[in-house]
């Protein structure tokens, strides 16, 4: 079965190489960010199609009449491959969740204490031989709503409750866990952070809109490594304009890379970084071994399908 992993990243090969993980000869690599030409190219003859970060059109789907699988490194694949357009070309869409749990929620911290601190702005201000230093929040004892108990929001909450916050979680369907709350406007009411951590749906987008924006305490902090559109943009500028939002610290963004006159880029009060959450060794390393089980899960379904068919 051919393969070909698409838009590997220079950070993903060099675990793949230095760890020695294992990469199965018919998969071949290309390094970058394909267009939808490239794309085309790619998957002449291909049966499994990898990709991390790149867009899978319909167009590149109708294009490749080979293919039977996508392999999507990451989770919320909907976001890159139209899962509708792919079913109805029978092309199975498989995901690899939970191999970065522990590095998006730790970024995620990273945020939230410079969210609180101003660090961000103070580095710049130090840079620009601005010396003015500046108070924050001290989190200790705050109430932090944290929107998603997967296995990333699960392990925010661990995360904070160590600092002594207070946690309120809601997730879409019920969790046994001791800060699980089923109403999402109650876990949200007076919460002096909000951290976001659920998938990207028909159900979830622009899930904290402009009413749910004023439930907060004004000036609450609010964290974002999940997906952009699960706020309301125009809202959330607003809320960061009026003070209601203290400061948005940002992984996420509807437009990536993030365009220079983005509103965010211009604003004293966010915190930016580059949809980096989940970008460490070890999660490379579980990636690609979550990847590849996908792919001999592939491999296992093609043999049993033709094996039945024979």
């Amino acid at each position: 079965m051919r393969a070909v992993f698409a838009d590997c990243t220079e950070e993903l090969g060099q675990v793949i190489r230095a760890s020695q993980l294992p990469l199965p000869e018919e998969i071949k690599i290309n390094y970058g960010s394909p267009t939808e030409a490239d794309l085309h190219r790619l998957c002449v003859g291909v049966e499994v199609l990898f990709v991390e970060h790149t867009a899978v059109a319909p167009a590149v789907i109708d294009a490749c009449p080979s293919l039977r699988a996508i392999i999507f490194l990451g989770t919320g694949a909907g976001t890159y491959v139209d899962l509708e357009h792919a079913a109805r070309r029978g092309i199975k869409v498989l995901t690899t969740p939970g191999y970065g749990d522990r590095a998006v929620a730790e970024h995620a911290l990273a945020l939230l204490f410079a969210a609180a601190r101003g660090i961000a702005g103070m580095d710049r201000q130090i840079r620009d031989g601005i010396w003015q230093p500046t108070g924050g929040m001290q989190l200790g004892g705050r109430k932090i709503a944290i929107v998603g108990l997967g296995g990333i929001g699960a392990t925010m909450a661990q995360l904070v409750s160590s600092i002594g916050m207070e946690v309120a979680a809601w997730n879409r369907t019920p969790r046994d866990h001791a800060s699980y709350v089923a109403d999402l406007d109650e876990v949200l009411a007076d919460a002096d952070v909000v951290s976001l951590h659920l998938s990207l749906n028909s159900e979830t987008h622009s899930l904290i809109d402009r009413r749910r924006i004023e439930l907060p305490a004004r000036g609450f902090l609010l964290v974002n490594t999940a997906r952009a559109q699960l706020v309301d943009e125009a809202a959330l500028l607003e809320g960061l304009a009026s003070g209601q939002v203290g400061h948005a610290a940002l992984d996420v963004f509807a437009e990536e890379p993030l365009p220079l006159k983005n509103p965010y880029a211009e604003l004293p009060n966010t915190t930016l970084t580059a949809h980096s959450a989940y970008m460490t060794s070890a999660a490379f390393e579980e990636l690609w071994r979550r990847g590849l089980k996908a792919y001999r899960t592939v491999i296992d379904s093609e043999r049993a399908e033709q094996q039945l068919g024979s």
